[in-house]
């Protein structure tokens, strides 16, 4: 189910040569220099290249940490701040604005734009695996733990390491703390998908499964919420795809809860919850068809395609006609006007975030390393600098055909 989630494009960044031309006064600076540039090199091609695997991802993105810890931290472990941190200007795109870039002279902005783009990176393969014929078991708790290293590290950076920006973020960019927060849980909320597929699967209780529901629901209302001051024009299309998952979700839940209410002799106010599901259900239908016509960043992705979706609807309809039977035949109970209100809580399936830390200082830096950087040998021009005519070229991230869809639950 390819399709089945939004996704925003990855940032794009200006290449950077780490040539300090006087300042590198050593074989050991030097061979630092080329090993930054080859390893993020590295990285930038593995966001790309479809043959990644997590194991990849994370060997690749821990070396170049390791070795950018050292223009943010000193070796010796100290408190101290490395004097390299403000050598580097950097320039990134953001996932919503565009190919205008950010740019700051700060490697702690690198750290976190590079591991913004890591966690994008796994939420992309998350949604590249769901999208696989007759996904596994092994391959589903891949695409639920995908999801919640992402989550991760967003909270990770958005919590510990925006702060530290000496120039706070620009409204509406991704290293904007609601922006970060949406992307939080949109991925935990994703998660909980899977979960609710499973627990499907296994026939788990109806009162389970419209909790975990209801609480999936509420997470894509919070995500939606947290971007309704952004500018319309760039998130929209985002905010319409949470807003199709929350009514798709709360469909579920009404659905759940309906069933839990007839086993419970409640067939009118079963009736009704089913109602509601069904009233649901058509307003997420269509919202998947504005969702689709509304323009915005990253490819568009078809919810309502999905024998996923499909398969609500008919659980709403074969569920509502079975409890309109039965209070025809034994319960002859009133339908309440009102739908009743869902103050469900989910004791057990929810999500929380991978904990997530960058890796220390790389054990190549050593103080004799750092002192081969003489800073007081630095041009004057500062020709470490991005050229300001430099453009960043737009990341050409692979176009995936969706599969045959199995009607699999794994979403």
């Amino acid at each position: 189910m390819t399709h089945w989630f939004h996704r925003n494009p990855l940032k794009a960044t200006a290449p950077v040569s780490f040539n300090y031309y006087g300042v590198v006064t050593g074989l050991p600076a030097s061979k630092m220099c080329n090993d930054l540039r080859s390893s993020r090199a590295r990285l930038l091609e593995l966001f790309t290249d479809l043959s990644c695997n997590p194991e990849m991802m994370k060997n690749a993105a821990d070396l170049y940490f390791s070795l950018l810890q050292g223009f943010i931290n000193s070796p010796d472990e100290s408190t101290q701040e490395s004097k390299l941190r403000y050598i580097q200007n950097f320039k990134w795109t953001d996932t919503l604005q565009g190919q205008v870039p950010s740019a700051q002279q700060d490697a702690v902005f690198e750290l976190i734009s590079m591991g913004f783009n890591v966690a994008l990176w796994y939420t992309k393969y998350a949604s590249r695996l769901a999208g696989k014929e007759n996904i596994t078991e092994d391959e589903a708790k891949e695409v639920h733990r995908s999801l919640k290293i992402a989550a991760g590290i967003f909270k990770h950076v958005k919590d510990s390491h925006i702060p530290k920006l000496l120039t706070p973020a620009e409204k509406g960019r991704d290293l904007e703390p609601r922006l970060i927060e949406a992307y939080i849980l949109q991925c935990q909320a994703e998660a909980q998908e899977v979960t609710i597929a499973r627990a499907i699967e296994l026939k788990h209780a109806p009162g389970l499964i419209a909790a975990l529901a209801y609480e999936t629901a509420n997470f894509y209302q919070r995500a939606d919420h947290t971007l309704s001051s952004l500018e319309p024009a760039y998130s929209a299309k985002w905010r319409k795809y949470l807003h199709l998952k929350m009514c798709f979700y709360t469909a579920y839940a009404y659905c759940y809860h309906g069933q839990t209410l007839l086993a419970g002799d409640k067939c009118g106010e079963a009736i009704r919850s089913l109602q509601e599901a069904e009233k649901l259900y058509a307003k997420a239908e269509a919202l998947c068809k504005e969702y689709g016509e509304t323009k915005g960043p990253g490819p568009t992705a078809k919810p309502s395609g999905h024998l996923f979706f499909w398969k609500l609807g008919s659980l709403v309809k074969n569920t509502l006609d079975k409890c309109q039977r039965e209070n025809g035949f034994i319960y002859f109970q009133k339908i309440p006007t009102e739908a009743p209100q869902l103050e469900l809580k989910a004791n057990y399936g929810l999500v929380e975030p991978v904990p997530f830390e960058f890796p220390p200082v790389g054990t190549q830096w050593t103080p004799e390393v750092l002192a081969a950087f003489d800073l007081t040998k630095r041009p004057k021009d500062d020709s470490a600098k991005t050229k300001p005519e430099e453009e960043v070229k737009p990341v050409k991230e692979p176009d995936i055909k969706p599969q045959k869809d199995t009607g699999c639950y794994i979403s």
